[in-house]
């Protein structure tokens, strides 16, 4: 998902700045692989449907041929017809299509399912679908495990790694590969662009643990609880191993930057393609996350008898250890000296866990400041402010983790008065995404965001669209958002059962919302225009292999459909689009992904 170091991505350095200098060039981009246009097809979610869950197909037809109804398959029996809703004329990636909507909610029998489509001029059949109780956990929680656990990081060398620009060698032994092309270990990504840091194996660590404590009887049902506690041991056992003994956690373990040096403890700033010695990870960096995961940690193992190498005291104790270290040092390790919104919400979780295992008066403290902070970075019309200077927040990857960090706030106060302006945070951000949903023609229903380009040190203008703009603060990074669908899934969930509740409705939360909740995680599932699911070894069209993406494991997720190559501001679409060594952009897995569908899955189960 994000730049990191190794030789095998050399080569994409090159080619992005190739991109820009075509970017720059190119007055007026366009979708350089669109969807064909020309086809009539039946979009849909190529795995499954919860019993209780909103279903629905979009139907693509060229301009000029209609349907108006649809039925629905089981086997050769037809259990349910239904009337096709037109949608509003959509052309943002590409000219010559009407979009109709199909809608089978009621469907509430088990089974495997088609779709089918009659025009006068031809047939149209949907791939098969199922619909089961806890569909997503029955069908693909085993895989997701086991796709953690394939990605381990087990080479021995490990054990004895330099620091950079020092000759002192540490155990930094463990955790997982960022991705499936390198076997570089992160708990943050992109750090030098302040803005868009991305949570990495701590938030793995901590999803797996939390997912744990609220499917408990699932997870046993299924005989998975002994598998994900080793996992989240696994990861608690690295993040000890990579606490230094004043305080911090070390951000990376990289691939070294020349054949002599097989690994570095170190980072790495793709900005100016340099390794650092600015390792100390801050609340923004991984350190919250890694706070956080290790109380979950401590509170798993205490559980289900689960031990690493470490105990689940001596997590707890690192978990104490490393948050008062980082309440005094943490404006100093962020790499442009401000703490903005993402030290927030990610030491806003850390000091939830803290005081809802310990009780501490000082964690609740901590809590509500950071949670006081998030709330004011709220706006009147619904979006949070990244910084001081109007910088709207949004994210290629943890979009709905500031609402997520809020939820779980709201389970330790107490205080009315700071609920009900939590609560309001929580409801305004919610109401914005899907105001701006509708503000446009959206078939797909797909989370649009409100962003503004930034250039060589210079912001646009404020704009809305459907993808990460290319031109941002990290100068270099754009690739697909599946993380960030299933993160404001989750988000949309959790708190909406706080502000949008209907204890009548799909995921206990009302129709709008549920329906934006389950289409992010349908577009993922394979109801997107390329219609690729992107769950590997589910649905019937998985990503392709790519020399530069690496290896492809069940239950990995690829990085997703992006907006056009040559679009500053993200527009149009394309999916791998090839050659080769540039598809990494779109089908590379990353840890984040299956992290966030865990966490989005967990909450469509609950």
């Amino acid at each position: 998902m994000m730049f990191t170091p190794a030789f095998s991505h050399f080569g994409k350095l090159i080619l992005v700045a190739m991109l820009v200098l075509v970017s720059a060039c190119s007055s007026k981009p366009q979708p350089s692989n669109p969807p064909n246009l020309a086809k009539a097809n039946i979009y849909i979610n190529q795995v499954a449907f919860d019993v209780q869950a909103p279903k629905q197909a979009v139907i693509a037809l060229p301009i000029g041929e209609t349907a108006s109804r649809f039925i629905v398959y089981q086997d050769s029996n037809i259990i349910y017809q239904g009337k096709l809703t037109s949608s509003p004329s959509f052309t943002e990636w590409g000219q010559g299509t009407h979009y109709y909507l199909a809608d089978f909610s009621s469907i509430k029998r088990r089974g495997e399912f088609h779709i089918v489509v009659n025009t006068p001029k031809q047939q149209l059949a949907s791939s098969t679908f199922t619909i089961k109780p806890n569909a997503y956990f029955a069908l693909t929680a085993k895989s997701l495990v086991n796709y953690f656990k394939a990605s381990r990081h087990t080479n021995p060398k490990d054990k004895s790694i330099r620091i950079i620009e020092t000759e002192h060698y540490l155990d930094v032994s463990g955790g997982w590969v960022d991705s499936g092309s390198n076997s570089n270990k992160s708990l943050a990504q992109l750090t030098a662009s302040n803005f868009l840091v991305s949570q990495q194996s701590a938030l793995a660590t901590w999803a797996m643990a939390k997912s744990y404590s609220k499917l408990s009887r699932l997870y046993d049902r299924k005989a998975l609880t002994l598998t994900l506690a080793e996992e989240v041991i696994w990861g608690a056992d690295y993040l000890h191993r990579v606490l230094a003994s004043n305080g911090y956690f070390y951000t990376k373990i990289l691939d070294g930057s020349d054949a002599d040096e097989d690994r570095l403890v170190s980072n790495y700033n793709a900005l100016n393609d340099e390794y650092t010695a600015n390792f100390q990870a801050a609340f923004r960096e991984g350190g919250g996350m890694a706070i956080a995961a290790l109380v979950r940690a401590h509170e798993i193992s205490n559980k289900t008898g689960v031990q690493g190498e470490f105990s689940a005291k001596q997590y707890l104790t690192d978990a104490e250890r490393a948050f008062a270290h980082l309440q005094k040092y943490n404006q100093r390790y962020v790499d442009n000296g401000k703490e903005n919104i993402i030290d927030d919400y990610t030491a806003l979780i850390a000091a939830t866990e803290l005081y809802r295992i310990t009780k501490k008066t000082k964690y609740l403290k901590a809590a509500r400041h950071r949670a006081h902070k998030l709330n004011n970075r709220m706006t009147s019309q619904g979006w949070f402010v990244s910084d001081d200077d109007e910088r709207p927040f949004y994210h290629g990857v943890d979009a709905g983790l500031p609402i997520i960090a809020l939820v779980d706030y709201l389970t330790i106060e107490r205080n009315r008065q700071l609920k009900n302006k939590t609560k309001r945070t929580i409801k305004l951000s919610l109401d914005y995404q899907l105001a701006l949903n509708t503000q446009v023609a959206n078939p797909f229903n797909l989370a649009r965001q409100t962003f503004r380009t930034s250039k060589d040190g210079l912001y646009s203008k404020q704009q809305e669209g459907f993808f990460m703009p290319h031109d941002n603060e990290s100068n270099d990074w754009w690739q697909g958002e599946n993380a960030r669908m299933a993160s404001l899934t989750a988000a949309a969930i959790w708190g909406g059962k706080i502000t949008h509740s209907d204890p009548h409705g799909a995921f206990g939360i009302n129709n709008e919302l549920a329906n934006f909740a389950q289409s992010q995680i349908d577009w993922l599932m394979g109801k997107n225009p390329y219609q690729v699911c992107m769950l590997y070894g589910f649905g019937v069209n998985n990503p392709p292999h790519a020399k530069s993406a690496g290896t492809m494991l069940n239950g990995g997720i690829s990085s997703g459909i992006t907006g056009a190559t040559l679009s500053p501001e993200g527009r149009g679409i394309t999916w791998a689009e090839g050659p080769d060594e540039n598809n990494w952009r779109w089908v590379e897995q990353w840890l984040s992904h299956s992290t966030w569908y865990l966490l989005a899955m967990t909450a469509m189960t609950e």
